[in-house]
């Protein structure tokens, strides 16, 4: 899919340099697929401390669940 962007052409050139990609495409590619990394990365930090372990199945309570399944 062909998309126009307005992209500040500084960052984009220190993007370059940093990545050391060849072209515009592919270090925009990596650096959006960073950005998502990050972000998922994020999501799962909120998660820290949210987990009751006392809620969590032993060994012996999981290898049941896999035998039954």
């Amino acid at each position: 899919m062909a998309t126009n962007l307005q992209i500040d052409p500084e960052l984009l050139e220190r993007a370059l340099k940093v990545s050391g990609h060849r072209t515009k495409r592919e270090t925009v590619t990596e650096a959006l697929t960073e950005y998502i990394q990050h972000r998922e990365q994020l999501k799962i930090l909120d998660l820290f401390g949210t987990v009751d372990p006392a809620d969590m199945l032993t060994d012996e309570e999981m290898r049941a669940q896999r035998r039954r399944s």
